[in-house]
């Protein structure tokens, strides 16, 4: 029986026709509503979520903005563009299921006084946008029909700018001037019409055409494909550019309608670097890769100076960068000096050069001559200037050996070696400059004399312990002034001052909620609490959880979080589950530190593998999977090193005696999915498994995937020995796979689920396959994250938890 899965998702309140597989063919059960998971997983699911906040320059204030519950599916089924890879909501000219928030909090710091903002009913609220000044806050409010702009001011007053409808479809919204009494915004073109009708009946054939230098295609999604589209695009993402008076609600348009990608305010508020998309698009790639005009612009919305007509990106090699200008940008602590990346190799990671990129600067009124800062004999990564406006710290990044260095580089002078040590080393890295708002609105990193600050996740052997440091720039001399302690987990958020010694942090424990406080450090250590959020699952308490050490064959450390069911009874053999994801490393040093910790909150949402635990199971979450090797070759080996470390996790948990090893799934979430296929494929060590949004049929992705630096047509070898695809044939184990039907993610077309449950279905295998209507690459609709759970908590229930024993009386 053939059946086309297109004809069973259609219909309001309908997941979809489920699958099974009954010797060479499909048959088809009725189509049932949505599914709930058990109540205990229900109770958790439903509970309130920790508010997000929003900190002021002057960090005395911050806003706490209460998330919402779970979207539904009839959210999700309102209207959506899904073009140049984007997408868009027609009603709203704006993001399509943008996370918004329900509710604002005002919170003094120190004090703790708090007032409630006295909003209307029902809004869908942005984060706040601070004024450099601290006195103002702006923020949008999404209706049915638009998003409006609104402005706050400290004390909790606040107002709706009227006759103003951002355009949030596209580049930037809103921004501060320097002054603080003005907004630059995005708004919809007035007077444009209605949008673009389709034609009823095809004037032609959609054509596209290629000749010229080889570039690689990714597979990207949400692509335009007809001309419909682009007058679509051109409709939604035009722009005009208006500055907003907060004080009196004037607002002047500012230059002529275009699509803007980037609008950018220098820190003296007299120039503004656009960023315009311009024509011909491209029917293979997405609007960040379209052709651009890259410009300076006065205040009278005059250009001052270009950077250049940008051609599509569509040569640009795997792993390398465009050979035109790149990182453009202002220098924060200059009035107005533009800064910009160019690639001295050819944009080529495979070409011999002495330096890969120059980095240049060219300061107001953009007449003079431009300056090099720096070249970088590796590619540039990125870059970060001190608040004396003296140096900068820039970073570069050696491909191969995935390693980074990190110099001080400052006008005048040979540039200081600060950091030297591999990308993935987390057990030895520095931490990341702390950084602070200057009055102008930008943010550099905070310095008190010589001394910069650090903060890190500090990891080590016993898992992640965060740290703040101070670096003295001028010895190279360390100081730790903070370090998380044993039983508790605490992050640096930012400085509640300048002075290096107070700092506002998030504090958690295995028993006591996320929370906000002020740290002192040094000769008056000490807290202050700022928020007593109450725990919402007091139930997960009774979860117990572990960090589990131990090798696989070849002498790799490797590492998983062990989550036991609430009230555990020690001694009891469990089902277990596996989850993973396998990464890429360029050393077994590397690849066996341990990441992550035991000392959290647990909390759970979404479609989490966490709720096993509350079903029964032991759960062995992120089992590291690492695939070792030179970044050009290590996938040749990828296959036998996930089923060493598979094997080595199992081990290891019915050593503890924790694990049935006859009662053991695996699973993952996209290159997890991935791996999840390959493992039933290519061993017997689990009894069913769980696949969401993979990809199994490399052939689809030729141009490489994850970190594959070679092309089909280079290894195509490699390509099919690594799809599950092509060893469906393999898979005696049953799978469920669960793909979202508008997945946007590059490489996870739906159709990858689709092929791979045909595969399945033509071998025999005990196989299910369940699309979500409306979801993307993640589940965020309230039914789909219920289902989900539903599904994998049945499937498992199914072929796990009641599977008889294999081997009667082996453990």
């Amino acid at each position: 029986m053939t059946i086309d899965r297109r004809t069973l998702v259609r219909g309001s309140g309908i997941l979809l026709a489920v699958l099974f597989v009954a010797g060479l063919s499909a048959t088809l059960e009725a189509q049932e509503p949505y599914q709930k998971p058990p109540q205990a997983i229900l109770d958790v699911l439903n509970a309130p979520q920790t508010p997000q906040v929003s900190i002021s320059p002057q960090q005395d204030l911050m806003i706490l903005a209460e998330p919402p519950g779970y979207a539904t599916i009839a959210d999700h089924a309102q209207p959506m563009l899904r073009i140049a890879g984007l997408r868009i909501d027609p009603a709203t000219n704006g993001r399509s299921r943008p996370r918004y928030y329900t509710s604002y909090t005002l919170k003094a710091i120190p004090g703790g006084r708090e007032t409630v903002i006295d909003l209307p009913r029902a809004m869908k609220l942005s984060l706040p946008s601070w004024s450099p000044d601290g006195n103002r806050f702006a923020f949008t409010n999404t209706l049915s029909d638009g998003i409006e702009l609104w402005v706050g001011e400290r004390g909790g007053q606040i107002k709706r700018i009227d006759g103003v409808a951002l355009n949030a479809a596209y580049g930037s919204t809103m921004q501060w001037m320097p002054d603080s009494s003005t907004l630059l915004i995005q708004r919809v073109v007035s007077g444009r019409g209605a949008p673009p009708e389709e034609a009823k009946v095809p004037i032609g054939p959609n054509v596209q055409e290629t000749s010229g230098p080889s570039g690689p295609v990714r597979t990207y999604q949400d692509l335009l494909e007809t001309a419909h589209d682009v007058a679509l695009f051109d409709y939604y993402a035009t722009g005009q550019l208006a500055l907003v008076d907060v004080e009196s609600g004037r607002v002047n348009n500012f230059g002529d309608p275009a699509l803007f990608q980037t609008v950018n305010v220098s820190p003296d508020g007299e120039h503004i670097l656009i960023v315009r998309v311009r024509k011909p698009y491209s029917y293979l790639y997405t609007h960040r890769s379209f052709p651009k005009s890259v410009e300076v612009w006065n205040r009278s919305a005059e250009m001052e100076y270009s950077l250049g007509r940008m051609a599509l990106a569509d040569t640009i090699p795997i792993g390398g960068v465009t050979t035109e200008k790149r990182s453009y940008g202002w220098i924060p602590t200059e009035p107005a000096t533009l800064i910009w990346a160019e690639a001295l190799d050819g944009g080529d990671p495979q070409a011999e050069a002495d330096y890969r990129d120059s980095i240049l600067t060219l300061a107001a009124p953009f007449d003079g001559t431009v300056g090099e800062l720096v070249r970088t004999e590796n590619r540039y990564r990125g870059m970060q200037w001190l608040d004396t406006g003296e140096a900068a710290l820039v970073t570069e990044f050696e491909r191969d050996r995935r390693w980074n260095r990190t110099f001080l580089v400052s006008a005048g002078s040979e540039p200081r070696l600060i950091w030297d040590l591999s990308s993935q080393d987390r057990y030895n890295h520095p931490g990341n400059p702390m950084s602070r708002t200057l009055e102008n609105g930008e943010r550099a990193v905070l310095t008190n004399g010589d001394w910069i600050f650090l903060e890190g996740d500090g990891s080590s052997p016993e898992g992640d312990y965060p740290f703040l440091h101070r670096l003295n720039l001028r010895t190279l001399e360390t100081e730790r002034l903070f370090q998380t302690a044993r039983g508790s987990y605490e992050t640096i958020i930012s400085p509640a001052d300048n002075s290096g010694t107070r700092w506002i942090t998030r504090r958690e424990s295995p028993s006591e909620p996320p929370n906000y406080m002020i740290r002192t450090v040094g000769a008056n250590a000490g807290t202050i609490a700022l928020t007593a959020f109450t725990d919402p699952t007091p139930e997960l308490r009774r979860i117990t959880k572990q960090l589990v050490r131990y090798k696989r064959d070849d002498g790799v450390d490797l590492s998983f979080t062990l989550y036991l069911p609430p009230d555990y009874e020690e001694g009891a053999i469990l089902p277990t589950v596996v989850w993973a994801y396998p990464r890429e490393f360029s050393d077994a040093g590397t690849a066996g530190q341990v990441s992550g910790s035991t000392e959290r909150f647990t909390t759970i949402r979404g479609t989490s593998q966490l709720f096993f635990v509350l079903n029964g199971y032991a759960l062995l979450d992120n089992a590291t999977m690492p695939v070792i090797g030179d970044p050009m070759t290590m996938n040749d080996t990828f296959v036998d090193q996930i089923v060493m470390s598979a094997e080595a996790a199992i081990d290891k948990a019915v050593d503890m005696r924790v694990t049935d090893r006859n009662r053991v799934g695996v699973a993952g979430h996209s290159y997890g999915a991935f791996m999840t296929a390959n493992l039933l494929a290519h061993s017997d060590l689990f009894r069913a498994g769980i696949a969401r949004s993979g990809a199994y049929n490399r052939s689809l992705t030729p141009f490489g995937f994850q970190s594959e630096q070679r092309t089909f047509w280079e290894a195509p070898d490699i390509y099919f020995s690594l799809s599950p695809f092509m060893h469906a044939d393999q898979i005696n184990e049953p799978i469920l796979l669960t793909h979202g039907e508008q997945d946007n993610n590059s490489g996870t077309f739906p159709v990858q689920s689709d092929r791979m449950y045909h595969a399945l279905a033509g071998h025999g295998a005990t196989a299910r396959l369940v699309t979500l209507p409306l979801e993307s690459h993640g589940y965020a609709a309230r039914e789909s994250v219920e289902h989900t759970l539903y599904e994998m908590m049945s499937w498992f229930e199914r072929f796990v938890k009641d599977a008889q024993p294999i081997n009667p009386g082996q453990n």
